[in-house]
Order: structure tokens, then C-alpha cells, then sequence
């Protein structure tokens, strides 16, 4: 069976005594039955706009190994990051990705130890750990500044984007299309839209 999932997405506008030079952009994913789909991944890439040759953003590049999980689940990064691995768990931990470019391997380490890796490559990082199958996370390494990731009620949110043309690209690990991404034209401003999308199933 497979999950349809609907991206709502609205855009709201500032308003001052003069034409509008930024838009803030809101969006709430949910599933068909409306229920909310967390760590969904919405990249902006507006037309008129010169990205800078470095991206920061205001979280921490670390996905810890906790209670035998990556946490957390979906980490968002800037090509050319560094992520730790700490690993907080009293067991030891083998991190690896087949993700190419991107592959990697953590070989075994144990209890408040702490290995680092470089993404140069945008693109998603799907991780497992070689002792432990349940475990899986993910890094979407990315090469705009206007992304989020919705939140446990599908809410997410991108501020002080320009207005004009732009390209809306929307990554989910479950989304049922090429590298689990939706691309859409928008122009900015723009009315609010809804999009169905085919999910995998759950393993």
C-alpha cells in the first residue's frame, strides 16, 4: 500500500508602505488521511538571487548515536560541512553510507567517542550502522540557504526569500520519485498550492 502525502503550501508576504522585496514562505505537509509527515526537506532556489560561496546555518552539524538511534532522524547541511558522530550509547557503533558521492565509513567506536565526516556533494546521505540494522538516518547535504525541514506537525517554514521567479524542490526518504525529490517552477508571489505525492511504504 502506498501513502499519499499533500504538501500545503502557502506564501505569505510582507506588508509595508512599499512594494514587497521578500516573501516568507509556510507550508504544511500531511498525509492523505491529513495526518502531519515530519522530515520533509524544502530547498528554495530563487531566480534572482547570487547564492554565496559559503553556507552557514545556525544548528549544530551532529547526529549523535542515542538509545540506538541517529538523532537526529534527518540532519540538513551545507556542502562542504563537517558532521560529528558522537556516539552516546553504551554499546560501540559502525556508521556507513553507500550514498555516492557521499559514501562513508566510522569504523567501531565505542561510548563517548567522537568520529567527524566532510559532505562535499549536495545531495541525501542515507546511514545505517553496521551492528545495528534498525538503524537509519539520513543527511541532506544542500546548496541554497533557503531550506527547512518540517516539524512533528508537517509545519515548515523559509524566511526573506525574493520575490520573483524560483524553483521548489521538496525531498522526503519515502517520497516515490527520482532521488526521493519533487521539483516545481513558482513564482513569487504566488497562491497557495496543494501537491499529492506516492510515499513508499514503511519497511
Amino acid at each position: 500500500m502506498f501513502r499519499m502525502v499533500q504538501i500545503c503550501v502557502g506564501i505569505f508576504f510582507a506588508v509595508s508602505g512599499v512594494p514587497a522585496a521578500a516573501a516568507d514562505f509556510q507550508a504544511r505537509i500531511v498525509d492523505q488521511q491529513g495526518q502531519p509527515v515530519p522530515n520533509a526537506v524544502v530547498m528554495l532556489y530563487p531566480a534572482d538571487f547570487s547564492m554565496p560561496a559559503r553556507i552557514d546555518f545556525d544548528w549544530q552539524y551532529q547526529v549523535a548515536q542515542k538509545d540506538q538511534q541517529f538523532q537526529p532522524h534527518v540532519l540538513i547541511v551545507p556542502e562542504g560541512a563537517t558532521v560529528a558522530f558522537p556516539n552516546l550509547d553504551r554499546v560501540r557503533h559502525h556508521v556507513y553510507s553507500f550514498s555516492r558521492p557521499n559514501d562513508f565509513e566510522l569504523k567501531l567506536y565505542g561510548r563517548e567517542e567522537k568520529r567527524g565526516q566532510r559532505f562535499d556533494t549536495p545531495g541525501a546521505v542515507a546511514m545505517g550502522c553496521n551492528i545495528h540494522d534498525e538503524m537509519r538516518g539520513f543527511v541532506r547535504v544542500v546548496d541554497t540557504p533557503f531550506v527547512a525541514k518540517s516539524d512533528k506537525q508537517g509545519a515548515v517554514s523559509v524566511d526573506n526569500l525574493p520575490v520573483g521567479a524560483a524553483r521548489l524542490v521538496v525531498w522526503h526518504p519515502l517520497l516515490r520519485a527520482t532521488k526521493n525529490e519533487l521539483h516545481l517552477e513558482l513564482s513569487l508571489p504566488a497562491n497557495p498550492k496543494q501537491i499529492s505525492l506516492k510515499m513508499r511504504p514503511r519497511e
